[in-house]
């Protein structure tokens, strides 16, 4: 100690001249030297600290491990900070604790080994850290929150827009739907129009004819007017049915009868009506072994189905030509076939041809409704039957109908 004594002036030349704490202990840990900056540090007066152990300075919790760290020091003696990763605190002389860090510089001085400690307080240092470290918790927790609103709102923002398009999606059908009514609507007033145009106009010149045959030689002439009116009345009146069908098998209200009843009976029905509307050189062929056929199914329907295909063949088709109806008979159901060689369906239009309505490109000259085929596929569906066809343009048809066979139950 007196070593600093005598040498006090450069030292404290030395030792204040830097900003850092400068504190000298010797070999028993008893402090020889102290800067002004120390000092102040840890709240004592000029010289003070002389002779006073090291301890002073350092909490009560750091005694023990100051004690070993000590030890291990004079072991390994050299340049380095002091329990460098670990926190360090000093105790001021009001016993207020506070950081610092510690660089310890051995040296000997006359044969006797002293350690310069140079210490800085690091209390601003701390402090400014736990500030950063709160202002780095927060904005994580500002951050969690944000990415918890931002996912509740993203996930907000793609319900909000699948029932937007959900609801843009009904908006369209029903636009869709809407169109395609208007276009049913203009397309039925047209058929309205026309169908029925014709034979009115039919009925008014044969009705406005028979009134001018008044003599009992002219009854011949009568009777052939009387006949295109019957004849056109009838044709009104199937125009009429077939469009009070379609009503009813939207709405469901169709109700059928199963009956047992002649197969060849019906056959016979339906080719005879139909042979008055062959062309010249058309002619029918249909099985003739089927007299003792007796099958159980709407008879009416069967009828009507087997009408409009027998119907469409010889209207599709040109003069000369043979119109096929071939029939299979199974244990529980019955196939129908219609082979005609007429103008057959284009392939462009054939996913249409069962749809309300629609007539082919090629058969728009031809007088009809567009909706037979609609029906019996209507009718057919009902009855747990179907209908498919193939067709090739110029070539001809090929309509199958399936309809199974009611048991005694009629189901």
């Amino acid at each position: 100690m007196r070593v600093f004594d005598q040498n006090s002036n450069i030292f404290n030349l030395l030792s204040e001249a830097v900003s850092e704490g400068i504190l000298v202990v010797n070999k028993d840990q008893i402090i020889v030297a102290t800067n002004s900056r120390t000092n102040e540090m840890f709240g004592y007066e000029t010289d003070e600290l002389k002779g006073s152990s090291l301890d002073i300075l350092l909490p009560p919790s750091h005694h023990e491990f100051h004690k070993k760290h000590v030890a291990q020091y004079h072991k390994n003696r050299n340049k380095r900070r002091m329990a460098h990763g670990r926190e360090l605190f000093g105790l001021r002389k009001n016993k207020e604790q506070f950081p610092l860090e510690i660089g310890l510089n051995p040296f000997s001085l006359y044969g006797n080994s002293y350690v310069m400690a140079l210490i800085i307080d690091i209390t601003d240092v701390k402090e400014r850290e736990r500030e950063i470290h709160e202002l780095n918790a927060n904005l994580e927790k500002k951050i969690k929150k944000r990415t918890v609103e931002l996912r509740d709102t993203v996930a907000e923002l793609k319900k909000e827009i699948k029932l937007r398009v959900s609801a843009e999606k009904k908006i369209k059908n029903a636009l869709q739907k809407e169109r395609e009514l208007n276009e049913l609507k203009t397309k039925f007033l047209s058929l309205v129009s026309h169908e029925f145009k014709t034979p009115l106009s039919g009925i008014m010149t044969s009705a406005t004819l028979v009134g001018k045959y008044k003599k009992e030689e002219q009854q011949e002439k009568r009777d052939k007017h009387l006949k295109t009116i019957i004849g056109e009345v009838k044709r009104l009146n199937t125009i009429l049915t077939d469009f009070l069908s379609i009503e009813r098998l939207r709405e469901g209200k169709e109700v059928y009868r199963f009956t047992d009843f002649s197969l060849s009976k019906v056959i016979n029905e339906v080719v005879y009506n139909s042979n008055m509307l062959l062309k010249i050189g058309q002619r029918i062929t249909y099985p003739q072994n089927i007299e003792d056929v007796i099958i159980r199914q709407d008879e009416k329907i069967v009828n009507l189905v087997l009408t409009n295909l027998l119907h469409n063949a010889i209207k599709y088709s040109p003069e000369d030509t043979l119109i096929d109806l071939k029939i299979e008979l199974g244990a529980n159901q019955i196939i129908f076939s219609v082979i005609d060689q007429g103008i057959g369906i284009p392939e462009k239009d054939q996913r249409h041809i069962f749809e309300r309505y629609f007539r082919a490109e090629n058969a728009v000259l031809n007088s009809g409704t567009g909706i037979g085929l609609h029906i019996i596929k209507g009718h057919l569906e009902n009855l747990n039957g179907s209908i498919s066809f193939v067709s090739h343009e110029n070539k001809g048809s090929t309509f199958t109908v399936t309809l199974p066979l009611a048991d005694a139950n009629g189901s």
